[in-house]
């Protein structure tokens, strides 16, 4: 069994609709919302990645199918002064679960923030997605917190629409 890494190029076909089958998928899940995405997300978003010079987005392939998805998008650490990577969207789709994808996504995308120079990577996660948690850690990140005394860091939002 092969596992490949790629990098979507939004303007590939065959790739723009792995990559909206595999979030779609994710949002089905529990833990991505158990809701479909939106017909009109589903045509529109990979045009709209296409138009975004900081998304990066990568498929894992186990054989020549698409079993995994990472999206990320490049920030600013205005206290390093230095591009991050922000994970947006990591998912593997169930019956791949245990064959280490998430790893070999964060292991790519990694490659590419040290390679553009990025001071770190973030990303957010359900704190009762506990396989998540425990793979995230065993990966290398942590709970993010300037002083324990004042708290960890919340991922609050405000929807405008």
């Amino acid at each position: 069994m092969t596992i490949e890494i790629v990098r979507v190029d939004y303007h590939d076909e065959t790739q723009g609709k792995q990559l909206v089958e595999l979030l779609n998928n994710y949002a089905q899940d529990p833990m991505g919302g158990a809701e479909p995405l939106a017909k009109a997300t589903q045509q529109q978003l990979t045009g709209e990645l296409a138009k975004r010079s900081d998304a990066i987005s990568l498929i894992a392939y186990v054989g020549d199918q698409p079993a995994g998805l990472l999206n990320a998008f490049e920030g600013f650490s205005t206290f390093k002064a230095k591009p991050l990577l922000n994970v947006h969207d990591i998912a593997v789709n169930p019956e791949f679960r245990g064959l280490g994808l998430s790893h070999k996504l964060l292991d790519a995308l990694e490659a590419i923030g040290r390679e553009r120079g990025c001071c770190k990577m973030t990303l957010e996660v359900l704190s009762g997605n506990t396989v998540a948690c425990a793979s995230y850690r065993k990966f290398g990140f942590s709970p993010y917190e300037l002083d324990p005394k004042m708290g960890g860091a919340e991922f609050w939002e405000k929807p405008l629409n």
